[in-house]
C-alpha cells in the first residue's frame, strides 16, 4: 500500500484512424479526461501523469487535474512506441518530483469504460504477489482462426470444434499494464512473470473504429431503470402488464425490475417474459432499491407518499410514476395517469387516453364492423377478478345464450381460482391465461370488462362491451362512460342479475346501439398512446 505508483497516459495529437480522437468529445467530455477521472477514483495515492507533443492535450490535461509531459521530438514520431515514450515520463517524472517509483502503469485513453475499481483490483494483484512482474488487462479472443503464409491461409487450430474446446487466446486491452519499475527500460515493459487481468463486457472496449467510439457512446448514456411494480389477487395484474409495455419499448438502456414483498403474481409474470426480477427482501422497499442502484425509478403500484419519493430523489435518482393520485405525485419528475381523472393542473402531469400504453396485439388489431345478430358473448375480468363477477354474469345470461345459441368464451388471466364455481355452466370455452386476448375480442360481438386497462384494450377493436367495476376506484376511471361507447352498471359486486340481463338483452336487440357504441369507440387515437407516453420517457432519459 505505501508504494509509489506513477500512472502514465500516453496522448499523441496526431491520431490518424479518428483525427484529434484524444480530444474529440465523447457524451459531453473529451477522451482524455475518462482516463484521468477512472486514476483519480483509485484508492492508491497514484501520480497521474499525461505525456504528449500536443499542447491542447497537455492543457486539457491540467484542468482535469493530471500531471503533464511533453514528450521529446525522437518519442513523438509515427514510430515511435510505447516502451520508449513510458520509460522517458518515468525518469522525468522521477527527476521532476524528486521520487522514486516502484511500479509503473501505463493507462491508454482508449478505454474510456474501465472502472476505477477493477484498475484497483488489478494493481492489488501485483501488489500482494511479489512474484508476478506484469499485470496486463486482456479479453479471450478464443476462436477458429487464421493466418496468413507465404500467400496462403493457414488455420490456427488442428481440429475445428466448439469453441469451448480450443486452446484459449487472449488479447491486450489498452486498459491497462501494470508493471515493476525495475523490470522497465527503453524497450521493454513486460517482466518475466506475467499475469493477464481478463476483462469482459464494455470495460473491455478499445476506441480504434469510429464503430467503438459508437458503442462506447452507448454505454456512456445508457441508464439503468428500475420498475417498481405490484401484481397481487386484490389489485390484479394491471399494473404489471403496463410496466411490460414500456420495458418492451426502451432498448437502449438496462431495464430491471423489484415487486414489493405481496407480489408473487406479479414476480411470476414478470419471470415468464425474462426480465430481471427481485422481490422486496427489507422492511423498507427503499433500501432495496437503494442496493440495485438505478438511475430512474418507474413506479407503477398505486398512490405513493411524499416521503417515498423524497428519499429517492434524495440519491439523485429520477422519478416516473403510473397512475399515482397520492401524495408522491407532486414530488416525482413525471405522473402519467391515463386512467384516473386529474382535476387540477400539475407541471409534469399528463392524464387522460392520450396516454394508455396497449400491447402490440391491439395496435396491430382488426376493427370488425358489429353484425346484424349476436352469435358470440365474451366474459373477461381481468388476471385476477377477485369478485368472481364472471360467475355473476354467467349466472344472468347463461340461459338466454343457450336459447338464442349465443356462443360464451371465458377468458380467465393469472391469478384467477374459482374454476369451480362455473362447473356447473356447461356450455361455455373455458381460456385460462391466454396470450392473444385481442382475438377473442375481435370475434365477440358483445363483451363483459371490469373497468381497468380493458376498457383501452375493448375500445381499440370496437367490441361493444358491458362494464362492471371490480372496486370503488374502478368507478373513478373516466372513460368507463357513455360518451366513449360503454355501458357501464357501476360496482359489479352489487348489480343484480335481471339488471344484467335486462341491459345485455338491450344490446343483442339492437344492431343500431352496437354500431354506435363502436364508432364512439374507435373515434379516439388511443393507439397513438404509447408513442406519447415513450416521448415524455426520453425527455427525463435524456437529461
Amino acid at each position: 500500500m505505501g508504494k509509489n505508483i506513477l500512472l502514465v497516459i500516453p496522448a499523441r495529437g496526431g491520431s490518424k484512424g479518428i483525427p484529434r480522437k484524444n480530444l474529440r468529445t465523447l457524451v459531453g467530455k473529451p477522451l482524455i479526461t475518462y482516463a484521468i477521472s477512472t486514476a483519480k477514483a483509485s484508492k492508491f495515492d497514484i501520480d497521474i501523469i499525461v505525456t504528449s507533443d500536443d499542447d491542447e492535450i497537455l492543457n486539457i490535461a491540467q484542468k482535469s487535474g493530471a500531471l503533464v509531459h511533453r514528450r521529446s521530438k525522437e518519442a513523438a514520431t509515427d514510430k515511435a512506441t510505447l516502451d520508449p515514450v513510458i520509460y522517458e515520463a518515468w525518469k522525468d517524472s522521477e527527476k521532476k518530483y524528486g521520487k522514486h517509483y516502484e511500479i509503473i502503469i501505463t493507462m491508454q485513453p482508449t478505454s474510456p469504460l474501465l472502472k476505477a475499481a477493477t484498475l484497483d483490483e488489478a494493481i492489488e494483484k501485483i501488489l500482494k504477489n511479489p512474484d508476478i512482474d506484469t499485470v496486463i488487462s486482456a479479453i479471450n479472443d478464443t476462436h477458429l482462426s487464421w493466418r496468413e503464409e507465404n500467400g496462403k491461409f493457414v488455420p490456427n487450430y488442428k481440429k475445428r470444434v466448439n469453441r469451448q474446446y480450443l486452446t484459449p487466446t487472449f488479447k491486450e486491452t489498452g486498459g491497462f499494464l501494470i508493471t515493476r519499475a525495475s523490470v522497465v527500460t527503453p524497450d521493454n515493459r513486460i517482466g518475466s512473470s506475467v499475469d493477464l487481468f481478463i476483462l469482459e463486457g464494455p470495460e473491455a472496449i478499445d476506441i480504434d473504429t469510429y464503430e467503438d467510439w459508437n458503442l462506447c457512446s452507448y454505454y456512456l448514456k445508457r441508464k439503468r431503470i428500475l420498475f417498481v411494480v405490484s401484481g397481487y389477487p386484490e389489485i390484479g395484474l394491471g399494473h404489471v402488464y403496463n410496466t411490460l409495455i414500456i420495458a418492451n419499448d426502451i432498448l437502449n438502456h438496462e431495464i430491471l425490475f423489484l415487486v414489493d414483498e405481496k407480489s408473487d403474481l406479479a414476480y411470476e409474470k414478470i419471470m415468464e417474459k425474462n426480465y430481471p426480477v427481485f422481490k422486496q427482501s427489507c422492511p423498507d422497499i427503499t433500501e432495496d432499491i437503494f442496493k440495485l442502484e438505478p438511475d430512474i425509478v418507474i413506479n407503477d403500484r398505486l398512490d405513493t407518499t411524499k416521503e417515498y419519493i423524497e428519499t429517492l430523489k434524495k440519491e439523485g435518482i429520477y422519478v416516473i410514476n403510473f397512475e399515482d393520485l397520492g401524495p408522491g405525485a407532486l414530488e416525482a419528475d413525471l405522473v402519467i395517469n391515463a386512467i384516473y381523472p386529474e382535476k387540477t393542473i400539475k407541471p409534469n402531469h399528463y392524464f387522460g387516453h392520450d396516454y394508455i400504453l396497449l400491447r402490440d396485439e391491439f395496435l396491430l388489431s382488426k376493427q370488425i364492423p358489429p353484425k346484424e345478430n349476436v352469435e358470440n358473448v365474451l366474459i373477461s375480468f381481468g388476471g385476477v377478478d377477485p369478485n368472481n363477477l364472471t360467475k355473476r354474469v354467467l349466472e344472468a345470461i347463461y340461459d338466454f345464450c343457450n336459447r338464442n345459441d349465443i356462443e360464451i368464451n371465458v377468458v380467465t388471466g393469472l391469478g384467477y381460482k374459482e374454476f369451480d364455481s362455473l362447473g356447473s355452466f356447461k356450455n361455455i370455452r373455458i381460456h385460462k391465461n391466454i396470450h392473444n386476448i385481442s382475438d377473442f375480442m375481435e370475434d365477440a360481438d358483445v363483451a363483459f370488462i371490469s373497468a381497468g386497462r380493458t376498457l383501452y384494450e375493448i375500445a381499440a377493436v370496437g367490441t361493444p362491451a358491458i362494464v362492471m367495476a371490480q372496486n370503488e376506484r374502478e368507478l373513478t376511471h373516466f372513460f368507463a362512460s357513455e360518451a366513449n361507447g360503454f355501458l357501464h352498471l357501476g360496482l359489479g359486486a352489487n348489480v343484480p342479475a335481471e339488471t344484467i340481463l335486462q341491459n345485455f338483452k338491450a344490446l343483442v336487440d339492437s344492431y343500431e346501439t352496437r354500431s354506435y357504441m363502436q364508432k364512439l369507440m374507435l373515434e379516439k387515437d388511443l393507439k397513438s398512446g404509447r408513442r406519447r407516453v415513450n416521448r415524455l420517457i426520453n425527455n427525463i432519459l435524456e437529461r
